[in-house]
């Protein structure tokens, strides 16, 4: 798909539906998905949606009692450690579950840090761009063999892709950090992941799920978020943004809806097909050409593989 075929497709659902919405008349019995990130914000309330409708659900872990406490009375999730910062963690993970040898159907890749002090991870690896995209990029391939035929790929990215396209001489940013550049750098990263999986034969989507305050902002100050009208002074939430459960809505209907059987490589938001974003306004949201663009996935790709040692 190109950034000129991305339009509406008449999904039937909008901004306001919820996970639980999506996946009426879904039934996910014997069906297993993984998500990671799925025990907090809006990861969690995907990973309920989906036990709801009868899937097993492989959450990923960092902090692992954090998240067994969070999934406490939630049936058939598994809880297993893996720190996406680190390549040896991810192995580990992966390595565990294919010898475990279940099929997974669903992978939603939700996990990721936002706006960080600037940290290295790894060989000095960007920490966003390791933790949302490298981590993510590594974590699939080496979990490729236990993908069912008709297995869909989520990749959560969001408008802040709006901020930068890759930057193909400083991908780490070694000459100067700014931690909103590299926030945007990695979630066009982790659009072009999905464009470029799917050209592989790996039905795979983009999702931008909305503006929701979640754990996500724990990086940005109080006042910051005042400033850019993500909080108003008093703390409440201003128009146009979600609930956790509105906002793992798209990811759950990428996942799940037969309207996208024979689609594959798109740029999703509020549970359709996202337009071509042509103003530069993030919470109309849409998606800018450079995040969809075929030629740039598939040069980030082989830079991934060279640097994860995965996927080539």
């Amino acid at each position: 798909m190109t950034w000129e075929q991305q339009h509406k497709i008449g999904s039937g659902f909008g901004a306001h539906s919820t996970a639980r919405d999506v996946l009426a008349g879904i039934d996910l019995t014997g069906k297993t998905a993984l998500v990671t990130g799925g025990y907090s914000g809006l990861g969690l309330a995907g990973v309920r949606a989906l036990v709801e409708a009868g899937a097993r659900v492989v959450v990923p872990a960092r902090r692992l009692e954090v998240a067994r406490e969070a999934l406490r009375g939630v049936a058939r999730v598994d809880v297993f450690e893996l720190d996406l910062g680190d390549l040896e963690s991810v192995r580990r993970f992966s390595d565990h579950l294919v010898a475990d040898g279940r099929t997974l159907d669903i992978v939603i890749t939700n996990a990721g840090i936002m706006a960080c002090p600037e940290t290295r991870v790894g060989p000095g690896w960007e920490a966003q761009f390791a933790t949302n995209h490298l981590g993510h990029f590594a974590l699939v391939n080496r979990l490729r063999p236990l993908f069912a035929d008709d297995v869909r790929v989520v990749s959560v990215t969001s408008a802040g892709h709006f901020l930068s396209s890759i930057r193909w001489d400083d991908l780490q940013f070694e000459d100067g950090y700014d931690r909103w550049l590299a926030y945007g750098q990695s979630k066009t990263a982790n659009a072009l992941f999905a464009v470029h999986l799917n050209a592989l034969g790996v039905q795979a989507f983009t999702t931008h799920p909305g503006s929701i305050l979640t754990p996500l902002q724990r990086h940005i100050p109080h006042e910051d978020q005042v400033a850019r009208g993500w909080i108003t002074e008093d703390g409440s939430l201003p128009d146009g943004f979600k609930t956790p459960e509105q906002g793992a809505a798209t990811a759950i209907w990428a996942a799940t809806s037969p309207l996208l059987n024979d689609l594959g490589g798109l740029y999703t938001q509020d549970c359709d097909v996202a337009e071509p974003a042509t103003g530069d306004d993030m919470l109309i949201g849409g998606v800018k050409p450079w995040a969809v663009d075929p030629d740039d996935a598939s040069r980030l790709w082989k830079i991934s593989a060279d640097l994860t040692g995965q996927g080539r």
